[in-house]
C-alpha cells in the first residue's frame, strides 16, 4: 500500500479520534498533519508499521498532549488523552478498529443545521483529507474564501453546540438523508466535470465507508451502487473532442464490467432488506442501463415504472417522459415533454434537448433544429454544447 493510499484510508480515522479526545477541530487537523509528516520522514528508513493507523493516531495524540501542556490546559483533559497510552497498545489497536469516531464525524460534518456548502467542505477536509487549496480548486473559489467557509462551519459547530455523535436511533431516519445527500452531491460535482474527477473518487470512497459503518442501512448501499453504476461508464462519456456521448453511442465494451457486477451485488443486498428508497430506486434504473448488452435491449418499460416510484420532481417527470417515449414511441414522449414545457423546467437545457431528440426521431428536423438551438443557448458545460452542436448540424444538413 502506498503512502497516499494510507493517507486516504487513515486520515479520517485519525482526525475523528483526535476531535473526540480534544474537542478541538483545528488542533486535531494540525496534529494529524504532523503525524503524517513524521511518517513520511521515518517510514522510508524504519519501514511501514503493521498497523499504520495505530502508529499515526498515537503520534498525533502525543502531539496534541504536547500542545495542551504548552497551553497549560487543565489536568483533567490531559489525563483523558493520556489514557490512550503507548503502554496500552493492545487495547489501543482494538479501539482503532471501532469505526464509531468516523461515523460521528460524518454525521457532525453533515448536520442539517449547517449550510450545504459548509457540509461539503467539512466532509472533504476532515474525512477525505483534501487540503483547503484542493477543495477551493474543486469548487472554483479562491482559497481564502474556502478557508473562511471552513472556519465558519467549525465555529458554528462549536457555538451552536452541535453534538459530536451519531444521532440516537429515533433520529437516524431524518439525519441519514443529509449524509447521503452530501456524498451524492460530491459525486455529481466530480462526475459532471472531468477536471474535478477527484471528487467522484472521494465520494465513492466515503460511500463505501458509510456502508461499512451502517451495514443495516439499505439506502447507504443503494447510494454506493448508484455511484458505482455511473462511474463504470466514466471513460466512455466524452468523445475525443470533449463532446458528451449519450448512452446509446457509448462503447459498452469499455465500461468497467467488474465494477458493474459489484454494483449489482451491492444493490441486491440492499433490495433484499425490503425497504426500497430513492437511492435504491435510482440505482435500479442505472442497473437497467448498465446491464443491457446493447441499447436496443434496454428495458424502458421497467425504467419508466421505476421512475414512477420516485418523488415526482420536475426533473424526475422529465426522465420518466423520456423512458415512456423510448418504450412507447417518440410521439408519446413528445406529448409528455410538451406538457412539462410550461412548468418549473423553464431554463433547464435538457427540456428543449429532449424535445429536440423526439422531434428528430419523428423526422421533424426543422422543429428539432429550433429546439436544439434553444437547448444550446441554455447549456452550461462545454461537453454539453459540443454534443448539441453536433446534433444541430445533423438535423440542419438533412432538413
Amino acid at each position: 500500500m502506498t503512502f497516499e493510499e494510507i493517507y486516504r484510508q487513515e486520515w479520517g480515522q485519525v482526525v475523528a479520534t483526535l476531535i473526540r479526545l480534544t474537542g478541538d477541530w483545528q488542533l486535531a487537523e494540525e496534529c494529524a498533519q504532523e503525524a503524517f509528516a513524521a511518517a513520511l520522514q521515518r517510514w522510508p528508513s524504519d519501514g511501514v508499521p503493521d498497523r499504520p493507523g495505530a502508529w499515526l493516531t498515537t503520534t498525533a495524540r502525543n502531539r496534541a498532549i504536547d500542545w495542551l501542556r504548552r497551553e497549560a490546559v487543565g489536568a483533567a483533559k490531559l489525563q483523558e488523552i493520556a489514557a490512550l497510552g503507548v503502554d496500552q497498545q493492545e487495547q489501543q489497536e482494538q479501539q482503532y478498529d471501532v469505526p464509531d469516531d468516523r461515523l460521528r464525524l460524518m454525521f457532525t460534518c453533515c448536520h442539517p443545521a449547517l449550510a450545504m456548502e459548509a457540509r461539503v467542505a467539512l466532509t472533504l477536509r476532515t474525512l477525505a483529507g483534501l487540503s483547503t487549496a484542493e477543495i477551493a480548486r474543486a469548487f472554483l473559489v479562491p482559497e481564502t474564501t474556502m478557508s473562511k467557509r471552513l472556519t465558519r462551519a467549525k465555529q458554528k459547530i462549536q457555538h451552536a453546540g452541535i453534538p459530536y455523535r451519531v444521532p440516537p436511533a429515533r433520529l437516524l431516519p431524518e439525519r441519514t438523508p443529509a449524509v447521503l445527500a452530501v456524498l451524492y452531491l460530491l459525486f455529481n460535482e466530480g462526475y459532471s466535470d472531468v477536471v474535478r474527477r477527484q471528487l467522484t473518487t472521494e465520494a465513492i470512497r466515503l460511500a463505501r465507508l458509510l456502508r461499512q459503518l451502517m451495514p443495516d442501512e439499505p439506502e447507504a448501499a443503494g447510494l454506493l451502487a448508484l455511484m458505482l453504476f455511473h462511474d463504470a461508464r466514466r471513460e466512455t462519456r466524452l468523445a475525443p473532442d470533449g463532446a458528451l456521448v449519450t448512452l446509446d453511442d457509448q462503447d459498452r465494451a469499455r465500461w468497467d464490467h467488474a465494477q458493474i457486477a459489484e454494483a449489482v451485488e451491492v444493490l441486491d443486498s440492499a433490495l433484499h432488506r425490503g425497504h426500497p428508497g430513492p437511492y435504491q430506486i435510482q440505482a435500479a434504473i442505472a442497473a437497467c442501463h448498465a446491464t443491457a448488452a446493447a441499447p436496443a435491449e434496454t428495458d424502458w418499460h421497467q425504467i419508466a415504472a421505476l421512475y414512477a416510484q420516485l418523488p415526482q420532481t420536475p426533473v424526475v417527470a422529465l426522465n420518466r417522459a423520456v423512458a415512456i417515449g423510448m418504450a412507447d414511441g417518440p410521439a408519446v414522449g413528445l406529448r409528455l415533454v410538451d406538457e412539462l414545457a410550461a412548468g418549473e423546467l423553464t431554463g433547464y437545457y435538457l427540456l428543449p434537448a429532449t424535445r429536440a431528440d423526439f422531434l428528430r426521431r419523428l423526422g421533424r428536423r426543422t422543429e428539432a433544429a429550433e429546439s436544439y438551438r434553444e437547448a444550446l443557448a441554455l447549456a452550461t458545460t462545454e461537453a454539453e454544447r459540443r454534443y448539441l452542436e453536433k446534433r444541430l448540424q445533423e438535423v440542419s444538413v438533412t432538413a
